[in-house]
């Protein structure tokens, strides 16, 4: 059973259009709750609405942050919106760098993942070389691709004996309306 997470994010309008820079290790300043409860596992959450992302210890202290690029609400060349499931997941797959997409660009497939992170449907975190402060993916979490190295090689873990097939938790936040 997936446990839900109580994360509770407010950054004032006006932080959304300030310029953020600085080392993604240092989260003195950083624009997501220093802490969270990860009920004693690693966490990546996701915020669309702000679009960043933190990387949390087992202690539910940040110790990463950065960037995140989330779905659009309209889709070029799709029916519909394109926006990153919001909800509680698990990462239940891994790639490496040469990870690419099975379905875009439509209708072959082949655009670059890589280090590839999935965790819901075909939805996943993964590098990428345009990740803007916006919703303007086709429903993947873009993060840099330095940030999506570290997440895949140092941070999180695919679903294994040691953590009951339990892969690592990866929270979605609510889009603004």
């Amino acid at each position: 059973m997936l446990k839900k997470y109580l994360i509770t994010v407010i950054i004032p309008l006006s932080a959304h259009a300030a310029i953020i820079s600085g080392s993604p290790f240092d989260t003195t300043d950083a624009p997501l709750p220093a802490y969270i409860n990860t009920h004693h596992e690693k966490a990546i959450y996701v915020d669309p609405a702000y679009h960043f992302y933190g990387a949390y210890n087992k202690e539910g202290k940040l110790i990463r942050w950065g960037i995140a690029t989330t779905g659009a609400n309209d889709c070029r060349g799709e029916t519909g919106n394109c926006r990153t499931q919001v909800g509680h997941f698990r990462i239940y797959s891994l790639g490496n760098e040469q990870c690419v997409s099975s379905k875009y660009p439509s209708p072959t497939g082949g655009a670059p993942m890589p280090y590839c992170m999935f965790f819901a449907g075909g939805q996943a975190i993964h590098g990428s070389d345009d990740v803007q402060s916006s919703n303007i993916s086709h429903g993947c979490v873009r993060v840099h691709v330095s940030d999506a190295k570290w997440l895949r090689y140092h941070f999180v873990e695919a679903p294994n004996k040691t953590n009951a097939y339990h892969g690592t938790p990866v929270i979605i936040g609510p889009y603004i309306q």
